[in-house]
């Protein structure tokens, strides 16, 4: 086994998690037996209280709304970074230090917004290449972009942009897309052979609320049900069990069916007709390679507020803020075909699907 290359995520929403392992799924496409990766997520075991209850935390603070969006905007600035920067480092020096210690390699990449300020400072003294994978699309947070990076990676041109005006060298800042799956680009069988294998039939609307079920999934779905179109309903729950258990006693009056946490979603994703989520940009950027038309019902105030513009500037779908809003734009796409195709279309001008081997490629030029 070659070079050790660390990957630093935290599970803060699903995100940081699947683009790692879409990295290391590419890493092993790109470069089979050359590197040992290891991912770690950091905030859970190597950060103090309450920090390392972040996970656990995430999902109650998230559905706060306007309690997130001023929290993430209160230190969203160059200066503002800084200071949070400056004066959280003491409390985390000694945990950083302890990652670095029990964990030596040869790389660090960065999937998380919160180690690119620390962890370079602990290395100051015997650094090793470090590199960020940037996995917000649009609206990046300051933290991001640590002048210490030797690359950093990005998944738009906006991204980059920020990157700029926050004082980062072009030269350190390359456009890659967002990382997800290989799988996505790589199904050899057709939508209808995809159909026909999962049983679905009539135009199908896949219903997702991210790893996590998050988002007001259970009024969606109950109201694309009320409204008896002509589709067939495919929801993927995540790990949300009382939602699948809640879904499991509605009283259907259309096909329906229902997923829990599962791996196949390239597979589902690429028999599916349109795409109802919310905007991360995850999912997002995994609807662009299936060619989805895509239907936003909501996004988390600050760093997913511009993933909507970013679909409706790109033709690629539209928003719908709230359950009935959604089932007039599934009723639009569903009577016109012609609308339909013109979104899918504009979906696949967006997408970017070998992004996580272009990143690959990048981790494997810096141990050169």
């Amino acid at each position: 086994m070659g070079k050790r290359i660390l990957f630093l995520f935290s599970d803060t929403g699903g995100g940081h998690r699947a683009a790692t392992n879409a990295i290391i799924e590419a890493l092993d496409l790109e470069f089979p037996g050359e590197f040992k990766a290891d991912k770690i997520d950091f905030l859970r075991y190597y950060s103090p209280t309450p920090l390392r209850y972040s996970p656990e935390l995430y999902p109650p603070l998230s559905r706060m709304r306007m309690t997130w969006k001023v929290s993430y905007e209160a230190a969203n600035g160059p200066m503002r970074s800084r200071a949070v920067n400056k004066l959280t480092y003491p409390y985390l020096r000694r945990s950083a230090k302890r990652l670095l210690e029990e964990n030596p390699a040869d790389l660090i990449v960065s999937v998380h917004p919160l180690a690119n300020a620390v962890i370079p400072r602990v290395m100051r003294r015997n650094p090793i290449p470090f590199v960020t994978v940037v996995t917000d699309m649009v609206s990046t947070h300051a933290f991001w972009y640590s002048p210490a990076a030797d690359m950093i990676l990005v998944p738009t041109y906006q991204a980059k942009n920020r990157g700029l005006r926050l004082g980062i060298p072009s030269s350190r800042i390359k456009v890659v897309g967002q990382p997800v799956s290989p799988m996505f680009g790589e199904i050899p069988e057709t939508k209808e052979q995809l159909k026909k294998e999962h049983g679905w039939g009539k135009p199908v609307v896949l219903l997702v609320g991210g790893g996590d079920g998050m988002g007001p999934v259970r009024r969606v779905a109950r109201a694309i049900n009320e409204s008896e179109l002509p589709v067939t309903l495919a929801v993927i729950c995540g790990r949300n069990e009382e939602l699948y258990a809640d879904l499991t006693k509605l009283k259907w009056k259309i096909p329906h069916f229902l997923y829990g946490f599962t791996s196949e979603m390239p597979r589902y994703m690429k028999a599916a007709d349109i795409f109802v989520t919310k905007a991360g940009p995850g999912s997002i950027s995994e609807a662009f390679i299936c060619g989805l038309p895509i239907v936003l019902y909501s996004y988390l105030p600050g760093q997913e507020i511009g993933n909507v513009d970013y679909v409706l500037d790109g033709h690629a779908g539209t928003f719908a803020p709230d359950p009935t809003s959604v089932v007039e734009a599934i009723r639009l796409l569903v009577e016109d075909e012609t609308a339909r195709e013109e979104m899918s279309t504009a979906s696949l001008k967006l997408a970017r699907p070998d992004a996580a081997r272009e990143i690959a490629r990048l981790l494997a030029q810096q141990l050169e």
